[in-house]
């Protein structure tokens, strides 16, 4: 009886690598094309009514460029945590507390002027973030408490206290909706453009994405989370303090998804509510997938990730497609490159 094997290739080839990526792409093509035509709709008419709603014009380009900053933030964020294989589930969770950790400092210092006022905002949330993530990062270090446990129910935790205090303290009592009141102009993020709606929240991604590439690749602390993550028996051995590690991970991580939330309140939406993410935490996770753990890729794969949400719109216009398909088609990339990179590292060898 035939026996299918997996062994890992000790030198995976760049060419490999570029083999898998255009597989992976040219596959997603066509398995989206099927499921468009499924639909009812023509897959060309509805690709090219995705590319229209995400880069048609100069206002499409600056909706999904706003979309993709909060989704980068993310997708570096989880890349810092994975890359020690610490499975850092909560992003979401920290983004919510970095908003509200940013809309604490705003109340607090509500009049000083903006120069001082948005520095405090940022770092407040960033810390928000931060300390959501370093506790779930203390919990593994401490007590070994499995951290996909611990930061799924730490989301919950943030959720309902967000709920519970725009029932209550933080309620704009003018509004019929579960908001907070609109922040001031002196707290907004500058525009990037002016007259448009990019805010400095994208840069501040960027730069973040640039901040962690450096990290992993020229610092000290970057060989110390690789080497953890390879393998932290060893790099104890090393001397490397793996508990240490574990929580500046986390602490890292969380304050960069605490900024995300932070850019959506003070850039984007301007009033903290309860759906200020619409899983931008959890896509980061599948972002930070596709990009290989690469925090520079995160940037141009989270921009897809924002064209097709924002195209989808359109292309649910032109054809008539539900525009959640394009869930559909962030799944089925995913996939695609999921096995075609597994078989880019893997060989399959037949045994009797």
């Amino acid at each position: 009886m035939a026996i299918l094997a997996f062994e890992k290739r000790l030198e995976p080839t760049f060419a490999g690598g570029a083999i898998a990526v255009a597989a992976a792409i040219g596959l997603s093509l066509v398995a989206t094309s099927l499921l468009l035509w499924s639909a009812g709709a023509s897959p060309l008419q509805a690709l090219i009514s995705i590319y229209v709603g995400a880069f048609g014009n100069q206002m499409a380009i600056v909706t999904t460029l706003l979309r993709a900053s909060p989704l980068i933030l993310t997708g570096v964020a989880v890349t810092v945590a994975f890359r020690a294989k610490i499975w850092n589930i909560g992003a979401e969770g920290q983004l919510y507390a970095g908003a509200m950790a940013g809309y604490a400092a705003y109340l607090v210092c509500m009049g000083l002027p903006t120069f001082i006022l948005l520095p405090i905002v940022l770092l407040s949330g960033f810390a928000g973030g931060a300390c959501l993530g370093a506790l779930a990062g203390y919990l593994k270090a401490r007590f070994s408490v499995n951290e996909v446990l611990s930061t799924v129910m730490l989301n919950y935790v943030v959720r309902f206290g967000l709920s519970y205090l725009l029932v209550n303290n933080w309620r704009d009592m003018t509004s019929f909706y579960q908001q907070s009141e609109r922040v001031s102009a002196s707290a907004m993020l500058p525009a990037l453009i002016p007259g448009t709606k990019l805010h400095l929240g994208f840069l501040i991604a960027l730069i973040c994405a640039v901040a962690v590439h450096v990290l992993l690749s020229r610092t000290a602390l970057g060989y110390e989370i690789k080497a953890v993550g390879q393998n932290p028996v060893a790099s104890r051995f090393k001397g490397i303090n793996v508990g240490r590690t574990a929580v500046t991970v986390m602490l890292i991580s969380g304050g960069l998804a605490g900024l995300a939330g932070v850019a959506e309140v003070f850039g984007t939406q301007l009033r903290l509510r309860p759906d200020i993410s619409v899983g931008y935490g959890f896509a980061g996770i599948v972002i930070a997938m596709l990009a290989g753990l690469r925090p520079l890729l995160v940037v141009p794969v989270a921009i897809l990730f924002a064209a097709l949400s924002t195209g989808g719109v359109t292309m649910q216009i032109d054809t008539g497609v539900p525009s959640a398909l394009t869930l559909v088609v962030q799944a089925i990339v995913l996939i695609f490159f999921l096995i075609t990179t597994a078989l880019a590292r893997y060989q399959i060898k037949i045994g009797g």
